[in-house]
């Protein structure tokens, strides 16, 4: 019998300390979220995070906020004060994770070293998340994603050849190292669960060796071939044909067609007959070789059609490939529409809110939708009511600025 589909993802009972600030570390958390993890979101009183005031910002209201912290509940603590370390510590035997990503040896001079978290709890997983790592000459070295972009060797991979290196519009660099992160979280929550007396551990993930973790053949190549791969605008240097292509009407389209037997389907649709056996195209290394002539043909195909027409050929050869979607061509794709890509999550300000779907699906489990993330403070009587703090304790801890 088929199993019935249940609300809890793999990490439900997990419960997740994120003080972490902008996007990487949080996003991790974020992704545990997803998947069944309490995540407290844990920010300075005065919400001084500085995501709620990175664009879009519709109205004073942070709309990349609500949907990076998503199902989230959020609290307000001062932990750099000695009654709001004492607070934090005094809650740290209720969760399993915390998650940080200030600069190297910050929370130590807060009183806050992973000794002094460990005390408190002894299987407490500490997630430190930094630009360069806990040691190493950069270990105090602020970052941001495309700092972390640039060092890890990514961005001298983007541009066109002879040209500047290019940064994409979108902090891809924290997107990466907040998975690395929600891995991280999973894999070490694999080990204490297996094992009920393994000891909590410290984490040290440093995101431009996430970034790096990424980029495989370039150390070797680089060793084995004196090789240093750089920027080959939208054709890739490892695979051809793999390029940009402009419609007549003046569509963009991505297509890759790197084995021998999709390439031989490309030249059946664009009209390059006897080009798949020719000696110059036959195999992929030939291909790069002779790059030049081969995307020259294509390039020249593309612009003498009109998408419709193209589209209709390298369908019906099953050849992969995919006009550039704007998010408005995301909207109002039948695919995403069917599979549900974009879910709606409530808001207490905005109603709701469109945000991309969990990921992955996962058989048997049909996920709760998540709010958006939470106004500094917003759950603060509840989370705190868990640990004893009344209405007139919460009170004066504000007249305090601690919370």
């Amino acid at each position: 019998m088929p199993s019935t589909p249940k609300p809890q993802g793999a990490l439900h009972g997990v419960r997740i300390l994120d003080m972490a600030t902008v996007l990487a570390a949080p996003v991790g958390a974020t992704l545990c979220a997803d998947h069944g993890a309490e995540v407290v979101k844990l920010e300075l009183p005065d919400g001084s995070d500085a995501l709620r005031g990175l664009q879009p910002v519709k109205n004073g209201v942070p709309l990349w906020w609500k949907v990076a912290n998503r199902g989230k509940q959020g609290i307000t603590l001062d932990v750099r004060k000695p009654k709001g370390r004492e607070i934090l510590l005094s809650m740290l035997p209720e969760f399993d994770v915390l998650v940080e990503n200030f600069r190297t040896g910050t929370m130590a001079r807060w009183g806050l070293d992973t000794e002094t978290l460990h005390r408190a709890n002894p299987r407490l997983i500490v997630i430190r998340l930094t630009g360069f790592g806990q040691t190493g000459p950069y270990k105090e070295r602020p970052g941001f994603a495309r700092i972390f972009e640039a060092m890890s060797g990514f961005t001298n991979l983007t541009g066109e050849a002879g040209g500047p290196p290019l940064h994409s519009n979108y902090p891809i660099g924290d997107y990466i190292a907040g998975l690395f992160c929600a891995f991280a979280i999973a894999m070490e929550v694999a080990r204490l669960r297996g094992d009920p007396e393994a000891p909590g551990t410290e984490v040290d993930l440093a995101a431009t060796e996430a970034l790096f973790r990424l980029l495989d053949p370039l150390p070797v190549e680089h060793e084995q071939m004196d090789f240093v791969r750089g920027p080959s605008g939208n054709r890739a240097s490892y695979t051809a044909p793999s390029n940009m292509y402009r419609s007549r009407d003046g569509v963009w389209l991505s297509l890759v067609a790197s084995s021998n037997a999709i390439f031989a389907r490309t030249c059946d649709a664009v009209g390059l007959a006897g080009w798949a056996s020719d000696p110059r195209f036959a195999t992929n290394p030939a291909r790069v070789e002779n790059l030049d002539e081969l995307d020259g043909a294509l390039v020249r195909w593309f612009a003498g059609h009109d998408y419709a027409h193209i589209a209709g050929k390298l369908e019906a050869g099953g050849i992969p490939f995919s006009k550039v979607y704007s998010i408005e061509d995301i909207r109002s794709d039948p695919h995403f529409a069917e599979r549900g890509a974009i879910v709606r999550m409530a808001d207490p300000e905005l109603g709701s809110v469109p945000g991309p779907c969990i990921v992955p699906r996962v058989a048997g489990h049909e996920p709760a939708i998540p709010r958006t993330g939470p106004s500094p403070g917003e759950h603060n009587e509840a989370i705190y009511g868990r640990f004893g703090l009344g209405p007139e304790e919460l009170a004066l801890l504000r007249e305090q600025k601690v919370i």
